[in-house]
Protein backbone atom coordinates (compact mmCIF):
# COMPACT_ATOMS: atom_id res chain seq x y z
CA UNK A 1 0.00 0.00 0.00
CA UNK A 2 0.95 3.57 -0.67
CA UNK A 3 2.42 5.63 2.07
CA UNK A 4 -0.55 7.06 4.70
CA UNK A 5 -0.08 9.84 6.70
CA UNK A 6 -2.51 11.69 9.31
CA UNK A 7 -2.61 15.11 9.07
CA UNK A 8 -3.39 17.54 11.87
CA UNK A 9 -4.35 19.90 9.46
CA UNK A 10 -6.93 18.06 7.48
CA UNK A 11 -7.81 15.83 10.88
CA UNK A 12 -7.96 12.70 8.29
CA UNK A 13 -5.58 10.33 6.81
CA UNK A 14 -4.13 10.76 3.71
CA UNK A 15 -2.33 9.59 0.86
CA UNK A 16 1.28 10.92 0.71
CA UNK A 17 2.11 13.00 -2.08
CA UNK A 18 5.48 14.89 -2.05
CA UNK A 19 6.37 18.18 -3.99
CA UNK A 20 9.42 16.61 -5.62
CA UNK A 21 10.13 12.58 -5.30
CA UNK A 22 13.73 13.89 -5.63
CA UNK A 23 14.07 15.68 -2.61
CA UNK A 24 11.15 14.90 0.22
CA UNK A 25 11.11 17.40 2.36
CA UNK A 26 10.81 17.51 6.49
CA UNK A 27 11.41 19.49 9.37
CA UNK A 28 10.89 18.71 13.28
CA UNK A 29 10.72 20.90 15.61
CA UNK A 30 14.63 20.04 18.24
CA UNK A 31 15.24 20.72 20.98
CA UNK A 32 15.93 24.51 23.20
CA UNK A 33 19.25 23.54 24.54
CA UNK A 34 19.23 24.87 28.36
CA UNK A 35 18.46 21.35 29.66
CA UNK A 36 18.45 17.98 29.45
CA UNK A 37 16.10 16.25 27.15
CA UNK A 38 13.86 14.62 28.92
CA UNK A 39 11.53 11.47 28.18
CA UNK A 40 8.80 13.15 26.95
CA UNK A 41 11.35 14.30 24.40
CA UNK A 42 12.75 10.82 23.52
CA UNK A 43 8.88 10.26 22.02
CA UNK A 44 8.90 12.39 19.14
CA UNK A 45 13.06 12.09 18.23
CA UNK A 46 12.09 8.01 17.94
CA UNK A 47 8.54 8.32 16.15
CA UNK A 48 10.15 10.90 13.31
CA UNK A 49 13.28 8.54 13.12
CA UNK A 50 10.72 5.72 12.20
CA UNK A 51 9.60 8.46 9.17
CA UNK A 52 12.95 9.58 8.35
CA UNK A 53 14.07 5.95 7.97
CA UNK A 54 10.64 4.72 5.98
CA UNK A 55 10.67 7.78 3.44
CA UNK A 56 14.45 7.07 2.86
CA UNK A 57 13.16 3.41 2.19
CA UNK A 58 10.70 4.48 -0.26
CA UNK A 59 12.33 7.42 -2.21
CA UNK A 60 16.11 6.57 -1.88
CA UNK A 61 18.44 7.69 1.04
CA UNK A 62 19.76 11.12 -1.10
CA UNK A 63 16.29 12.00 -1.81
CA UNK A 64 15.17 12.86 1.20
CA UNK A 65 16.54 15.93 2.96
CA UNK A 66 15.36 16.02 7.06
CA UNK A 67 15.93 19.04 9.19
CA UNK A 68 15.61 19.06 12.96
CA UNK A 69 16.78 21.94 14.87
CA UNK A 70 18.44 23.29 17.66
CA UNK A 71 17.67 26.58 19.22
CA UNK A 72 20.10 28.09 21.11
CA UNK A 73 18.89 32.06 21.65
CA UNK A 74 15.97 31.94 24.07
CA UNK A 75 15.01 33.12 27.37
CA UNK A 76 15.23 30.17 29.04
CA UNK A 77 18.84 29.68 27.78
CA UNK A 78 19.68 33.32 29.38
CA UNK A 79 18.26 32.22 33.10
CA UNK A 80 19.51 29.07 33.41
CA UNK A 81 23.21 30.14 31.82
CA UNK A 82 22.62 33.06 35.09
CA UNK A 83 21.35 30.49 37.42
CA UNK A 84 24.39 28.45 36.85
CA UNK A 85 27.21 31.01 36.35
CA UNK A 86 28.52 30.01 32.97
CA UNK A 87 28.62 31.71 29.11
CA UNK A 88 25.61 31.22 27.17
CA UNK A 89 27.38 29.43 24.45
CA UNK A 90 29.02 26.92 27.61
CA UNK A 91 25.62 26.16 28.38
CA UNK A 92 24.58 25.40 24.88
CA UNK A 93 27.38 23.43 23.65
CA UNK A 94 27.55 21.04 26.89
CA UNK A 95 23.29 20.82 26.92
CA UNK A 96 23.45 19.88 23.19
CA UNK A 97 26.74 17.44 23.33
CA UNK A 98 24.48 15.43 25.92
CA UNK A 99 21.38 15.75 22.98
CA UNK A 100 23.23 14.47 20.38
CA UNK A 101 25.02 11.13 22.16
CA UNK A 102 21.17 10.77 23.84
CA UNK A 103 19.86 10.78 19.98
CA UNK A 104 22.65 8.31 19.26
CA UNK A 105 22.09 5.99 21.78
CA UNK A 106 18.43 5.60 21.02
CA UNK A 107 18.99 4.26 17.64
CA UNK A 108 18.25 7.75 15.65
CA UNK A 109 20.49 8.21 12.09
CA UNK A 110 21.78 11.49 12.64
CA UNK A 111 19.27 14.10 10.01
CA UNK A 112 20.18 16.15 7.17
CA UNK A 113 20.70 19.47 8.93
CA UNK A 114 20.85 20.62 12.05
CA UNK A 115 20.74 24.34 12.11
CA UNK A 116 21.63 26.48 15.28
CA UNK A 117 18.76 29.71 15.80
CA UNK A 118 21.96 31.60 16.19
CA UNK A 119 23.85 31.39 12.71
CA UNK A 120 20.09 32.37 10.85
CA UNK A 121 19.87 35.63 12.32
CA UNK A 122 20.16 37.41 8.76
CA UNK A 123 17.14 35.00 7.22
CA UNK A 124 14.83 35.70 10.31
CA UNK A 125 15.89 39.80 10.22
CA UNK A 126 15.05 39.25 6.33
CA UNK A 127 11.32 37.52 7.35
CA UNK A 128 10.55 40.63 9.85
CA UNK A 129 11.02 42.68 7.12
CA UNK A 130 9.17 40.98 4.32
CA UNK A 131 6.15 40.81 7.20
CA UNK A 132 6.46 44.47 8.12
CA UNK A 133 6.52 45.48 4.44
CA UNK A 134 3.13 43.49 3.54
CA UNK A 135 1.26 44.87 6.79
CA UNK A 136 1.38 41.74 9.23
CA UNK A 137 3.71 43.36 11.33
CA UNK A 138 3.65 46.15 13.04
CA UNK A 139 6.62 48.27 15.43
CA UNK A 140 5.58 48.79 19.07
CA UNK A 141 7.80 50.18 21.88
CA UNK A 142 11.08 48.68 20.70
CA UNK A 143 8.95 45.30 19.27
CA UNK A 144 8.15 43.92 16.30
CA UNK A 145 5.07 41.70 16.49
CA UNK A 146 2.89 40.06 14.33
CA UNK A 147 -0.84 41.22 13.61
CA UNK A 148 -2.89 38.40 14.26
CA UNK A 149 -6.01 40.26 13.24
CA UNK A 150 -4.49 40.62 9.57
CA UNK A 151 -4.60 37.10 8.74
CA UNK A 152 -8.49 35.79 8.07
CA UNK A 153 -7.48 32.10 9.02
CA UNK A 154 -5.23 31.98 11.66
CA UNK A 155 -6.00 29.14 14.25
CA UNK A 156 -6.75 26.59 10.91
CA UNK A 157 -4.30 24.07 12.34
CA UNK A 158 -5.77 24.04 15.88
CA UNK A 159 -9.31 24.73 14.61
CA UNK A 160 -9.53 27.24 17.33
CA UNK A 161 -11.40 30.75 17.57
CA UNK A 162 -9.53 33.50 18.47
CA UNK A 163 -11.51 33.93 22.12
CA UNK A 164 -10.83 29.51 22.52
CA UNK A 165 -7.32 30.64 21.87
CA UNK A 166 -6.80 33.31 24.15
CA UNK A 167 -8.86 31.40 27.17
CA UNK A 168 -6.44 28.75 26.84
CA UNK A 169 -3.43 30.12 26.21
CA UNK A 170 0.07 31.93 28.33
CA UNK A 171 0.03 35.38 26.45
CA UNK A 172 2.09 38.47 27.60
CA UNK A 173 0.07 41.17 28.81
CA UNK A 174 1.77 43.87 27.59
CA UNK A 175 0.06 47.52 26.72
CA UNK A 176 2.26 48.05 23.35
CA UNK A 177 0.20 45.25 21.42
CA UNK A 178 -2.82 45.80 19.02
CA UNK A 179 -4.50 42.79 20.39
CA UNK A 180 -3.71 40.25 22.98
CA UNK A 181 -3.17 37.21 20.29
CA UNK A 182 0.31 39.08 19.03
CA UNK A 183 2.69 37.73 19.44
CA UNK A 184 6.58 38.84 19.15
CA UNK A 185 8.60 38.50 16.30
CA UNK A 186 11.74 40.46 17.32
CA UNK A 187 12.22 41.69 21.17
CA UNK A 188 15.12 44.58 22.26
CA UNK A 189 18.01 43.03 23.49
CA UNK A 190 19.64 44.40 27.20
CA UNK A 191 22.87 44.93 26.97
CA UNK A 192 23.56 42.23 29.38
CA UNK A 193 21.77 39.40 27.24
CA UNK A 194 22.12 38.16 23.71
CA UNK A 195 21.36 40.36 20.85
CA UNK A 196 21.97 41.18 17.14
CA UNK A 197 21.72 44.70 15.20
CA UNK A 198 18.62 44.98 13.32
CA UNK A 199 16.69 47.83 11.63
CA UNK A 200 14.55 48.37 14.71
CA UNK A 201 17.43 48.31 17.18
CA UNK A 202 19.35 45.66 18.80
CA UNK A 203 17.65 42.67 20.00
CA UNK A 204 16.81 39.21 19.62
CA UNK A 205 14.06 37.02 17.51
CA UNK A 206 10.71 35.25 18.98
CA UNK A 207 10.88 31.53 19.25
CA UNK A 208 8.32 31.57 16.80
CA UNK A 209 10.15 33.23 13.88
CA UNK A 210 13.57 30.94 14.33
CA UNK A 211 11.78 27.82 13.47
CA UNK A 212 10.21 29.52 10.09
CA UNK A 213 13.34 30.86 9.23
CA UNK A 214 15.44 27.73 9.45
CA UNK A 215 13.16 25.69 8.07
CA UNK A 216 12.99 28.09 5.41
CA UNK A 217 16.69 28.44 4.26
CA UNK A 218 16.73 24.72 3.68
CA UNK A 219 13.41 23.67 2.41
CA UNK A 220 11.56 26.22 0.71
CA UNK A 221 8.60 28.18 1.76
CA UNK A 222 6.65 25.24 1.15
CA UNK A 223 7.60 21.65 1.89
CA UNK A 224 6.17 18.50 2.43
CA UNK A 225 6.21 17.29 6.32
CA UNK A 226 6.21 19.50 9.81
CA UNK A 227 6.15 17.12 13.05
CA UNK A 228 6.12 17.47 16.46
CA UNK A 229 4.36 16.83 19.89
CA UNK A 230 0.84 17.25 19.89
CA UNK A 231 1.76 20.32 22.85
CA UNK A 232 3.30 22.23 20.17
CA UNK A 233 -0.04 22.61 17.54
CA UNK A 234 -0.51 25.90 19.70
CA UNK A 235 0.88 28.06 19.78
CA UNK A 236 4.40 27.27 18.35
CA UNK A 237 3.34 25.68 15.11
CA UNK A 238 0.01 27.83 14.60
CA UNK A 239 2.18 30.84 14.83
CA UNK A 240 5.23 29.38 12.75
CA UNK A 241 2.01 29.00 10.04
CA UNK A 242 1.32 32.40 10.16
CA UNK A 243 4.52 34.04 9.68
CA UNK A 244 5.77 31.78 6.83
CA UNK A 245 2.39 32.34 5.29
CA UNK A 246 2.52 35.74 5.25
CA UNK A 247 6.09 36.51 4.75
CA UNK A 248 5.90 34.41 1.51
CA UNK A 249 1.92 34.70 0.46
CA UNK A 250 1.13 31.12 0.33
CA UNK A 251 -1.31 29.13 1.58
CA UNK A 252 0.36 26.54 3.07
CA UNK A 253 4.05 25.98 4.85
CA UNK A 254 3.83 22.58 5.15
CA UNK A 255 1.83 20.13 3.08
CA UNK A 256 1.91 17.06 6.01
CA UNK A 257 1.51 18.33 9.76
CA UNK A 258 2.30 15.59 12.13
CA UNK A 259 2.34 15.59 15.82
CA UNK A 260 3.13 12.69 18.13
CA UNK A 261 1.07 11.60 21.68
CA UNK A 262 1.51 12.88 25.32
CA UNK A 263 3.95 10.82 27.38
CA UNK A 264 3.20 10.20 31.15
CA UNK A 265 5.12 8.52 33.49
CA UNK A 266 3.64 5.21 35.61
CA UNK A 267 -0.11 6.59 34.83
CA UNK A 268 0.72 10.29 36.25
CA UNK A 269 1.88 13.44 33.93
CA UNK A 270 5.73 13.66 34.16
CA UNK A 271 6.64 16.88 36.55
CA UNK A 272 9.10 17.39 38.74
CA UNK A 273 6.79 18.13 41.45
CA UNK A 274 5.50 14.72 41.27
CA UNK A 275 9.40 13.44 41.06
CA UNK A 276 8.85 11.55 38.19
CA UNK A 277 10.58 13.74 35.97
CA UNK A 278 13.06 11.80 34.14
CA UNK A 279 15.69 12.74 31.44
CA UNK A 280 16.93 10.24 28.63
CA UNK A 281 20.15 10.89 29.97
CA UNK A 282 19.15 9.83 33.71
CA UNK A 283 17.64 6.53 32.08
CA UNK A 284 20.59 5.75 29.91
CA UNK A 285 22.90 6.28 32.95
CA UNK A 286 21.82 6.50 36.19
CA UNK A 287 19.80 4.49 38.76
CA UNK A 288 16.80 7.24 38.80
CA UNK A 289 14.51 4.85 37.33
CA UNK A 290 13.48 1.32 38.06
CA UNK A 291 16.59 1.02 40.30
CA UNK A 292 18.87 0.77 37.39
CA UNK A 293 20.09 2.22 33.42
CA UNK A 294 18.49 1.20 30.55
CA UNK A 295 20.17 0.78 27.02
CA UNK A 296 18.66 2.78 24.29
CA UNK A 297 17.35 0.21 22.39
CA UNK A 298 15.04 -0.81 25.08
CA UNK A 299 13.90 2.72 25.37
CA UNK A 300 13.61 2.96 21.53
CA UNK A 301 10.83 -0.47 21.51
CA UNK A 302 8.98 0.57 24.79
CA UNK A 303 7.68 3.61 23.62
CA UNK A 304 7.37 2.17 19.53
CA UNK A 305 4.78 -0.03 21.03
CA UNK A 306 2.14 2.40 21.27
CA UNK A 307 1.19 4.49 18.07
CA UNK A 308 3.02 7.65 18.00
CA UNK A 309 -0.47 9.39 17.93
CA UNK A 310 -1.82 7.61 21.43
CA UNK A 311 -1.10 9.01 24.70
CA UNK A 312 1.71 6.50 26.05
CA UNK A 313 2.19 5.58 29.65
CA UNK A 314 5.95 4.95 30.27
CA UNK A 315 6.61 2.56 32.88
CA UNK A 316 9.33 0.45 34.51
CA UNK A 317 7.49 -2.80 33.52
CA UNK A 318 6.96 -1.71 29.89
CA UNK A 319 10.71 -1.62 29.56
CA UNK A 320 11.28 -4.72 31.30
CA UNK A 321 8.88 -6.18 28.60
CA UNK A 322 11.15 -4.64 25.88
CA UNK A 323 14.41 -5.50 26.97
CA UNK A 324 13.21 -9.44 27.18
CA UNK A 325 12.12 -8.73 23.82
CA UNK A 326 15.43 -7.74 22.16
CA UNK A 327 16.61 -10.65 23.98
CA UNK A 328 14.61 -13.05 21.88
CA UNK A 329 14.62 -11.55 18.68
CA UNK A 330 18.87 -11.27 19.10
CA UNK A 331 18.82 -14.84 19.79
CA UNK A 332 17.15 -15.15 16.63
CA UNK A 333 18.54 -13.20 14.47
CA UNK A 334 22.26 -14.08 15.60
CA UNK A 335 24.96 -12.98 13.72
CA UNK A 336 23.10 -13.01 10.14
CA UNK A 337 23.14 -10.41 7.56
CA UNK A 338 19.84 -8.35 7.05
CA UNK A 339 17.57 -9.25 3.56
CA UNK A 340 17.55 -7.22 1.21
CA UNK A 341 13.85 -6.04 1.60
CA UNK A 342 11.67 -6.17 4.71
CA UNK A 343 8.70 -8.26 5.00
CA UNK A 344 5.67 -6.89 3.61
CA UNK A 345 2.98 -6.54 6.34
CA UNK A 346 6.26 -4.86 8.01
CA UNK A 347 6.56 -2.44 5.19
CA UNK A 348 1.85 -1.93 4.98
CA UNK A 349 1.94 -1.24 8.82
CA UNK A 350 4.21 1.57 8.57
CA UNK A 351 2.88 2.52 5.39
CA UNK A 352 -0.43 2.43 7.43
CA UNK A 353 0.85 5.72 9.14
CA UNK A 354 3.41 4.59 10.62
CA UNK A 355 1.55 1.74 12.84
CA UNK A 356 4.53 0.37 14.82
CA UNK A 357 2.53 -1.78 16.95
CA UNK A 358 1.21 -3.56 14.18
CA UNK A 359 4.96 -3.60 12.83
CA UNK A 360 5.76 -5.20 15.89
CA UNK A 361 3.38 -7.85 15.80
CA UNK A 362 4.41 -9.02 12.31
CA UNK A 363 8.24 -8.83 13.56
CA UNK A 364 6.86 -11.04 16.97
CA UNK A 365 5.10 -13.65 14.10
CA UNK A 366 8.33 -13.72 11.98
CA UNK A 367 10.38 -14.42 15.59
CA UNK A 368 8.04 -16.79 16.56
CA UNK A 369 10.05 -20.19 15.57
CA UNK A 370 12.91 -18.94 18.22
CA UNK A 371 10.34 -17.88 20.98
CA UNK A 372 8.36 -21.62 20.31
CA UNK A 373 12.02 -22.96 20.59
CA UNK A 374 12.13 -24.87 17.23
CA UNK A 375 15.88 -25.49 16.87
CA UNK A 376 15.57 -25.48 12.73
CA UNK A 377 14.13 -22.02 12.89
CA UNK A 378 17.07 -20.89 10.75
CA UNK A 379 15.73 -23.04 7.83
CA UNK A 380 12.53 -21.78 7.87
CA UNK A 381 11.94 -19.67 4.34
CA UNK A 382 10.72 -16.18 3.69
CA UNK A 383 10.17 -16.18 0.11
CA UNK A 384 13.58 -16.80 -0.58
CA UNK A 385 15.67 -15.59 2.34
CA UNK A 386 15.67 -17.04 6.02
CA UNK A 387 13.52 -15.82 8.85
CA UNK A 388 16.05 -14.65 10.67
CA UNK A 389 17.44 -12.31 7.70
CA UNK A 390 13.95 -10.76 6.97
CA UNK A 391 13.55 -9.97 10.50
CA UNK A 392 16.79 -8.23 11.29
CA UNK A 393 15.88 -6.23 8.11
CA UNK A 394 12.16 -5.70 9.21
CA UNK A 395 13.50 -4.37 12.73
CA UNK A 396 16.12 -2.26 11.13
CA UNK A 397 13.27 -0.41 9.17
CA UNK A 398 12.04 0.75 12.75
CA UNK A 399 15.46 1.26 14.11
CA UNK A 400 15.70 -1.93 15.87
CA UNK A 401 18.32 -4.90 15.83
CA UNK A 402 21.04 -2.74 14.21
CA UNK A 403 23.96 -4.91 16.05
CA UNK A 404 24.78 -8.28 15.42
CA UNK A 405 23.03 -10.98 18.17
CA UNK A 406 27.13 -11.30 19.47
CA UNK A 407 28.01 -7.58 19.50
CA UNK A 408 24.80 -7.19 21.35
CA UNK A 409 25.29 -10.29 23.99
CA UNK A 410 28.78 -8.25 24.41
CA UNK A 411 27.25 -5.65 25.46
CA UNK A 412 25.04 -6.68 28.17
CA UNK A 413 28.35 -8.94 29.87
CA UNK A 414 30.18 -5.56 29.87
CA UNK A 415 27.28 -3.99 31.40
CA UNK A 416 26.66 -6.50 34.30
CA UNK A 417 30.38 -7.02 34.51
CA UNK A 418 30.14 -10.46 33.54
CA UNK A 419 33.67 -12.07 32.21
CA UNK A 420 32.13 -14.89 29.86
CA UNK A 421 35.19 -17.26 30.15
CA UNK A 422 34.59 -17.73 33.36
CA UNK A 423 31.29 -18.34 32.83
CA UNK A 424 31.59 -21.29 30.17
CA UNK A 425 34.77 -22.72 32.79
CA UNK A 426 31.92 -22.47 35.60
CA UNK A 427 29.50 -24.52 33.50
CA UNK A 428 31.93 -26.79 32.36
CA UNK A 429 33.17 -27.64 35.65
CA UNK A 430 29.38 -28.22 36.71
CA UNK A 431 28.35 -30.17 34.37
CA UNK A 432 31.65 -32.66 35.18
CA UNK A 433 30.31 -32.72 38.69
CA UNK A 434 26.63 -33.34 37.90
CA UNK A 435 27.86 -36.13 35.29
CA UNK A 436 30.09 -37.23 38.52
CA UNK A 437 26.56 -37.02 40.27
CA UNK A 438 28.50 -34.65 42.89
CA UNK A 439 25.63 -32.63 43.69
CA UNK A 440 26.70 -30.50 46.03
CA UNK A 441 29.63 -29.37 44.27
CA UNK A 442 27.41 -28.68 41.58
CA UNK A 443 24.94 -26.69 43.81
CA UNK A 444 27.85 -24.63 44.82
CA UNK A 445 28.75 -23.88 41.26
CA UNK A 446 25.47 -23.00 40.59
CA UNK A 447 25.12 -20.17 43.95
CA UNK A 448 28.26 -18.89 42.81
CA UNK A 449 27.17 -18.08 39.45
CA UNK A 450 24.21 -16.63 40.67
CA UNK A 451 25.96 -14.40 43.18
CA UNK A 452 27.83 -13.31 39.44
CA UNK A 453 24.31 -12.53 37.98
CA UNK A 454 24.16 -15.43 35.82
CA UNK A 455 21.00 -17.52 35.08
CA UNK A 456 21.16 -20.88 33.76
CA UNK A 457 18.98 -22.78 31.69
CA UNK A 458 18.97 -26.37 32.71
CA UNK A 459 17.17 -29.40 31.41
CA UNK A 460 17.43 -33.16 31.93
CA UNK A 461 20.11 -33.04 29.33
CA UNK A 462 22.43 -30.50 31.68
CA UNK A 463 22.83 -26.30 30.80
CA UNK A 464 21.79 -25.79 28.04
CA UNK A 465 22.16 -21.84 28.19
CA UNK A 466 22.75 -19.22 30.07
CA UNK A 467 22.03 -15.13 30.37
CA UNK A 468 22.38 -12.70 32.80
CA UNK A 469 19.73 -11.72 35.09
CA UNK A 470 18.14 -8.49 35.20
Amino acid sequence: MALQLYNTLTRRKEEFAPIDPSNVRMYVCGPTVYDLAHVGNARPLIVFDVLFRLLREIYGEKHVTYVRNITDVDDKINARAAERGISIRKLTEETNAIFQADAKALGCLEPSAQPRATEHIPAMIAMVEKLLASGHAYRADGHVLFDVASMPDYGRLSRRSLDEMLAGARVEVAPYKKNPMDFVLWKPSAPDEPGWESPWGRGRPGWHLECSAMSWKYLGEVFDIHGGGIDLVFPHHENEIAQSRCAFCRDVMANYWLHNGFLQVEGEKMSKSLGNFVTIHELLHSDTFGGRSWPGEVLRLAILRTHYRQPIDFTVKALEEAEQTLDRWYDEIGDVTAADEIAPNVRDALNDDLNTPAALGELHRLAHPAIAGKAMAGLTRFGQKPVPEVLKASANALGLLLQSGSDYRAERLSVANVDEAKVNRLISSRLQARAAKNWALSDRIRDELDAMGVALKDNKDGTTSWDVKR
